[in-house]
């Protein structure tokens, strides 16, 4: 039963780490009437069949007949409420992943969407699709950094229609600057051979892989103080990491720049956007930074790196401030990829402020990180 293959392949990419972290991610299968679809915030690892959403097809295909307004908020909310009629009965309790819309439109039985730092370091990098084009060829196409959900689903079906148009055939792999690939095929064994493709082709351009030996989770003296203040501050918990890569990075700010900001829509949502550099180690200088940052910003940081020492990971819970970590050291794996690309790009400051206020992702994070 092809909903079985679909959990099959999801657990299959969801226990990597090298491609899946925390609830990144999304995966369908579709037949000529209803795609099933990962809920927003589900982990791959730990799928089930229930965790799909069964989608009507007719009425995710009859969104695109219709005009929505252009101001974003009001928009992603229209679209949103049709994406949710379009739930099946009985998966009213259910909330569809974001890229719904974008699985629907791509003319494959199985489409897998992941984010792994390898090809991310190719995504978020400077020369990006330069560097795809000499890789794949015409086998892929790029799309620019675009908002997720109705805007990019929009981009990708124009893309697509010219891509057909002058190939004669759909392209099986998609890559998104900022955002990760989106491969698609007809059976699991398929999406496999794509993405053993993809990562050998991005892996055989790699100089350098980022050394993370000598790695620190827990230390004493200053950093248990540090801990203990940012937990306090962050009204929850804190967390500590150090490796040579990170050490190389906390060294001043400037050392800091390739990391200072977001890479992809995942690192926003479990590490924030705007990380805390801080050259006091003192709580009182801490708490000072802290201020001057929720100032600066309007958010707390979920990321502090203090120079000279390493990063620590804040939130309101153990998990939230572990899964900072996570996403902060798969930004540093995602910074040292892209160096063979022509350096690190970020989102831009638009598309980082669009995550943080945008509904959608503030359900996911909620769901994710409890």
């Amino acid at each position: 039963m092809s909903i079985e293959a679909l959990v099959e392949i999801s657990r299959f990419y969801g226990t990597n780490p090298d491609y899946v972290l925390a609830g990144g991610g999304n995966t369908s299968w579709k037949d000529s009437d209803t795609l099933y679809v990962k809920g927003s915030g589900i982990a791959l690892a730990s799928v089930v069949p229930a965790s799909f959403v069964k989608m009507d097809r007719n009425a995710l295909a009859r969104i695109w007949e219709k005009s929505y307004l252009k101001a974003s908020d009001e928009r992603e909310s229209a679209v949103l409420a049709d994406m949710m009629a379009a739930r099946k009965a009985g998966e009213e309790q259910k909330r569809p992943s974001v890229e719904a819309l974008l699985h629907d439109i791509l003319p494959f039985a199985f489409v897998v969407h992941l984010h792994p730092a390898l090809v991310n370091g190719l995504t978020c990098s400077q020369r990006g699709e330069a560097a795809m084009k000499e890789i794949f060829d015409h086998k892929a196409f790029w799309i620019p950094s675009t908002n997720p959900g109705y805007i990019l689903a929009k981009q990708v079906k124009t893309a697509m229609e010219y891509y057909l148009a002058k190939y004669s055939k759909p392209t099986a792999i998609i890559f998104l600057q900022n955002h990760g690939v989106f491969a698609g095929a007809e059976s699991v064994e398929g999406i496999k051979e794509l993405y053993v493709e993809v990562m050998s082709k991005i892996g055989a351009m790699i100089r350098r892989k980022p050394d993370f030996a000598g790695e620190i989770r827990e230390s004493g003296g200053a950093v248990v103080e540090i801990t203990r203040t940012l937990a306090e501050l962050a009204g929850g918990s804190a967390a500590f990491l150090c490796d040579h890569e990170i050490a190389a990075l906390v060294k001043d700010r400037t050392s800091f720049a390739p990391v200072s900001s977001a890479f992809t829509p995942d690192h926003i949502v479990y590490a924030g956007s705007d990380p805390l550099f801080s050259e006091a180690k003192t709580e009182t200088g801490l708490r000072e930074a802290w201020k001057n940052h929720i100032q600066k910003t309007g958010r707390n940081p979920k990321i502090i790196a203090v120079q000279g020492l390493g990063v620590f990971g804040a939130a309101a819970t153990e998990k939230a401030a572990g899964l900072a970590l996570e996403l902060f050291r798969d930004a540093v794996k995602v910074a040292v990829y892209a160096e063979s690309f022509g350096g690190p790009r970020f989102m831009t400051r638009d598309q980082i402020e669009f995550i943080n206020n945008w509904e959608v992702e503030r359900f996911r994070s909620g769901v994710s990180t409890k």
